[in-house]
This record gives structure tokens, sequence and C-alpha cells, in this order.
């Protein structure tokens, strides 16, 4: 993917400035990063040896050497949903990470206004956005960003469904045609549409915009 020149970066900052307002005022926290290394020195600086890391179904959390970088410290315990494979495991697991000091996802769109909008089958993902972990971290690059929540909700349908689909092989109907049906298909991954406003834990919410385009 090409590097953004620096009249695009000079305008994302720009526009991310507006945003880290607009969520201010709904009392999630708001930070830019020019870079995804700017961003992982950011977020490394609030955390603390011995915190305990969970994260969502992210590719924004891995493109932007974030898990990595967090691996390689070897000072933050990792809880891995996918390391978890028995029944009992699973349970733990979840218990384990409900309960984590930080959770990393992405967003699939941010509004202008600071809105967060997300669509989830399990909802694993938004389980924890919702309620749970100490502190959540969103990491954005900005292309999640839309105008509203109608425009982030068209945006998961077109573009991040259809590709998480091919990715996860769902066989749901926007793997198999590209696009949304509106299905009920067994793997649908559109059961719970979250659009989070306003957070009422202060600190709780950090959105991490990033000059630079990242994810689905």
């Amino acid at each position: 993917m090409a590097l953004p020149t620096e009249t695009v970066r000079a305008s994302w900052a720009t526009t991310a400035a507006t945003v880290i307002t607009k969520l201010k005022r709904r009392n999630i926290e708001g930070f830019w990063a020019p870079t995804s290394t700017e961003a992982v020195e950011l977020v490394q600086s609030w955390m603390r040896e011995g915190d305990s890391v969970t994260w969502g179904g992210s590719e924004t959390f891995k493109e932007t050497g974030m898990k990595a970088a967090l691996e390689a410290t070897g000072c933050y315990r990792m809880l891995d949903r996918g390391s978890a494979t028995t029944a009992s495991e699973q349970r733990e697991m979840w218990r384990d990470r409900t309960s984590a000091d930080w959770f990393f996802m992405s967003a699939n769109a941010l509004t202008t206004e600071g809105e967060l909008v997300n669509i989830d089958g399990n909802s694993d993902r938004l389980s924890l956005l919702l309620h749970g972990p100490e502190h959540v971290v969103v990491l954005a690059g900005m292309n999640k960003l839309v105008a509203d929540v109608d425009a982030g909700i068209k945006r998961i349908r077109t573009t991040v469904c259809p590709l998480n689909a091919t990715r996860l092989k769902t066989n749901t109907p926007c793997e198999l045609t590209g696009t949304c049906n509106e299905c009920h298909a067994p793997s649908c991954m559109c059961c719970n549409i979250v659009v989070t406003r306003h957070s009422r834990h202060d600190g709780r919410i950090r959105v991490v915009l990033i000059g630079e385009e990242l994810g689905y």
C-alpha cells in the first residue's frame, strides 16, 4: 500500500484533531499518531509491567505491529483466546479476558462526530468493548472514518464483511457474492450492531487515530 503524501498526512492530522474533540465530548479519549510505530510507542507508555492484555479479531492490531511489540517485551500477560482449546480452558480464558487490564480492538467505522460503529457475529469483541476490561484501546486507521452512523453501517456491509468473510471462510452470502444480503446464515457476522455514542467511565476507552490505511 502506498504511503500517504505529506498533503494527505497534513489533512488527516487536521481531521483527527476535530474527531478527537468530538470524542472528548463523549467521554472517550482520542489520540493522534502519524505512524503505526508512533502508535505502538504511545500505547506502551500507558502500560505497566505485568499488565494483562487481550484482543479481538483485529487485523489492525497485527498490521500496526502492536501485537508483535507487546509479545516481544515479555513483560505482559498475553491472553490469547486461540490458545484455549477445551471447553474448560475456554471458560477460564473468558473469565480472565473479561477482567484484563487492556483490551485491544479496531473499529469497523468511526464517525467524524466520534461515534464507534461495529457489527459482530459471536460478539466476543463487542462484549469486551462494552463491559469488563479496565482499559479499551481502539486502533483506527484513517480509512475507518465515515460521515455518520448510516455511512458506517454501509461501509461495514459493502467493504468490511465481504473481506472478513473471505478471510474467515464463513460461507455466508457476502463471501459467495461479495455483497451483503441481510442474511440469517449459520455463520452470519452481522448478529449485533453496536453504536458507542458515550462512555460513562472516565479514561476507559482510548481511540488512537493513525495516519495510515489499516485493516478492513
